[in-house]
């Protein structure tokens, strides 16, 4: 039996271009390590990198995983074959959607194609009433003939969602249990156990986008468990959810689409945490990686969550002004805006002879040019390069050298074509970039009502403090906070997270005069349901409510304040609802006006198993002096630092500060200083 201070954890964030790994000890110690993505075949990296950190004597008691292939498959349209079945009259849900579109003047835009074609989708003559009366039974003999041409169709997948199903599942769970029966090699997924909620297009979709991606999670899953256990690694395989919690790796299986925004919230978890600790109560998450850059408002201490999502369109994000442009997905999650904005996007010149870069991106295979792995197209890392803020030379535990030769050919394709000089054409593309990536940052601030200049910016991700400075002069943001292993960030959140799950229980309820003792049943039952996935954790409990003025069509969802449900806490939850209502719309009702209660929702948070301390020894390569970089509008040599060497009292910049995972570039006009306690990079513009 292994001494506890012997016992590690493992998290693995898997992005496009990186695999991140962070080993930590329970006594604090840390393991590092980077490795290049293996695409189509992500899972090899992951195996590789535990694999390889295994040593006598130490007992690695869990593996956290982050990943982007269900993300992938969306965004790629690789998923599954898909089926759906649903009620006889609902066929063309998906195809209706929402009256929501990306360009309110643009005449020529078309909805995208659901993931399931209309020859795909098949009708049952089933009908349950809101109340709960059946309509018309559900055929058995029907579902076997629907069966067996979906069968013959070759489908992968399938999706059902009757209506009124999130009541009363017992049609949907019959038809289940007869397409496993009929279909043993195709996947179900039933929209009562995927989102137990009403309206039929949000509830139509997330079963169908679950389904879409639940066959290749489940390969992917299955894949990393055996690598797993043929390296000796034999501890349970946890998975980062969107909504910042983990879970099992059998529940990844059965319901993916929690997982769809696993990477990116997981470095929103860490950079909450280590603002606290700093004592930034409003912070812009900022996280820019090889293939995109995501933003999240930390506010008062606490993330911005959402209960939609849209994935796959040309700004992903959760809001209530949805785009239109992609899959609508109704999950908990970190309200997180993204764009295809990274280190590997590519520049290339439109139509009509104008610069752009991404949402292409070069990914791991073949990477930017720079990398020597065969591209030749330039990307952002390129520009980087070639403009000094990021070094030349070994990066990736040496799996690839940084050539900056090889940048400055790649970045001729788009220069010379302009008349452009190299120095203009990398500037150009780092700074289209920048305003690429300032669109998410504005979209969880300005746009929402937070005016940044009000907020830090912390920055991590592989690229994100080589860009953080300039987005924070064009935001108005005086400070940027870099953490230690900024480039691995998302990888030691996901160590910080906590097992989560989630329930709801849909209702008509008046919130002036509900009887109290009918809200503590439901929450009662609520607990019931989840306490098993807590596998006996002393769980804490989170109660929300979703909330309406009588005659609206879409709710706010308010905290309900701890305590014993009585008549003067519902009061105040009215209270809460009015003033959250107030801040998003500008207006509340009246005094006497109804408000309805439309959903009661759990959530249950299972105990952490992070440890604070967190020790990594020097890791940074030894780099030049001074490197020659292009800021403020020349050429100048700046001096190189570690971080090591940036003491407690700010020192002015202009300044590189390179890393084992990034560069910190510090801009003319700001100054760098340590925070001692958590050995983050404070640079603060006077």
């Amino acid at each position: 039996m292994s001494h506890p201070k012997h016992n590690a954890r493992i998290g693995v964030d898997v992005g496009g271009t990186f695999t991140d790994v962070i080993l930590q000890a329970q006594d604090g110690s840390a393991t590092i390590r980077k490795l290049l993505s293996t695409p189509p075949n992500y899972d090899a990296a992951v195996v590789e990198a535990v694999a390889g950190m295994q040593a006598p004597g130490r007992t690695v008691t869990g593996v956290v995983h982050g990943t982007t292939v269900a993300t992938n498959a969306v965004l790629e349209h690789r998923g599954a074959k898909t089926a759906l079945l649903t009620t006889h009259g609902f066929r063309d849900v998906l195809e209706l959607r929402r009256l929501r579109i990306p360009h309110m003047y643009d005449s020529f835009w078309r909805k995208p194609a659901p993931l399931v074609p209309r020859r795909l989708r098949f009708e049952a003559h089933e009908r349950v009433a809101a109340d709960g009366q059946i309509l018309a039974a559900l055929d058995p003999a029907e579902v076997r003939l629907l069966a067996a041409h979906m069968r013959d169709a070759g489908v992968e997948s399938v999706a059902v969602c009757f209506l009124h199903s999130y009541r009363f599942p017992e049609h949907e769970q019959l038809a289940g249990a007869i397409l496993t029966e009929e279909l043993p090699d195709v996947t179900i997924s039933l929209s009562s156990e995927i989102l137990r909620e009403q309206r039929e297009y949000e509830r139509t979709a997330t079963t169908v986008v679950n389904a879409y991606v639940r066959p290749l999670m489940g390969r992917y899953v299955a894949d990393i468990r055996r690598g797993l256990d043929r390296g000796g690694v034999e501890a349970p395989l946890t998975i980062m959810q969107s909504s910042g919690g983990v879970m099992s790796a059998e529940d990844a299986t059965h319901r993916p689409v929690l997982a769809l925004e696993s990477g990116p919230a997981a470095g929103v978890v860490a950079a909450l945490g280590m603002t606290r600790r700093l004592g930034y109560p409003n912070v812009i998450a900022f996280d820019m990686g090889g293939t995109t850059a995501k933003a999240s408002l930390i506010e008062n201490g606490a993330v911005s969550r959402g209960r939609e999502y849209e994935a796959g369109g040309s700004l992903s994000a959760g809001s209530r002004l949805m785009r239109g442009s992609g899959e609508l997905l109704r999950i908990p999650t970190i309200d997180i805006a993204e764009v295809g904005a990274g280190g590997g996007s590519l520049a290339w010149l439109d139509t009509a002879g104008g610069l752009q870069v991404g949402p292409r991106s070069a990914g791991a295979s073949p990477g930017p040019a720079c990398y020597g792995r065969g591209g030749t197209e330039p990307a952002v890392t390129d520009a980087n390069v070639y403009l000094g803020y990021m070094p030349a030379g070994a990066v990736a535990d040496g799996q690839i050298t940084i050539s900056r030769e090889l940048a400055e050919q790649a970045l001729r394709r788009v220069a010379e074509p302009l008349g452009l000089s190299l120095q203009e054409g990398a500037a150009g593309i780092h700074a289209i970039a920048n305003s690429r990536m300032t669109r998410a940052l504005r979209s969880v601030s300005s746009e929402k009502g937070r005016d940044p200049r009000e907020f830090a910016l912390i920055a991590y991700g592989g690229a994100g403090p080589v860009h953080a400075v300039g987005l924070a002069e064009e935001l108005g943001c005086r400070t940027v906070l870099v953490p230690v292993l900024a480039g691995l960030f998302s990888a030691l959140g996901l160590l910080f997270a906590r097992p989560e799950f989630h329930d709801v229980f849909t209702c008509h309820l008046d919130a002036r005069t509900v009887d109290p003792t009918l809200i503590t049943d439901v929450f009662a039952d609520l607990e019931t349901r989840l306490a098993p996935q807590l596998h006996g954790a002393a769980p804490e409990w989170i109660r929300s409510a979703e909330l309406r003025y009588g005659g609206q069509t879409w709710e706010v969802e308010v905290t309900l304040p701890d305590g014993r449900v009585t008549r003067e806490l519902l009061n105040e939850l009215i209270d809460r609802f009015e003033a959250e209502h107030e801040r998003l719309y500008g207006v509340k009702g009246q005094d006497d006006s109804p408000i309805e209660i439309r959903a009661l929702r759990l959530a249950g948070l299972g105990p952490s198993n992070a440890v604070d301390r967190l020790e990594v020894g020097d890791t940074t390569p030894i780099r030049d002096e001074s490197r020659r970089a292009f800021l403020g509008g020349e050429w100048i040599d700046v001096p190189v630092r570690t971080r090591s060497s940036i003491g407690e009292t700010p020192q002015a910049g202009p300044m590189l500060i390179d890393e084992y995972d990034t560069t910190v570039v510090v801009r003319p006009g700001w100054t760098a200083r340590l925070d001692a306690t958590t050995e983050t990079l404070v640079l603060e513009r006077p």
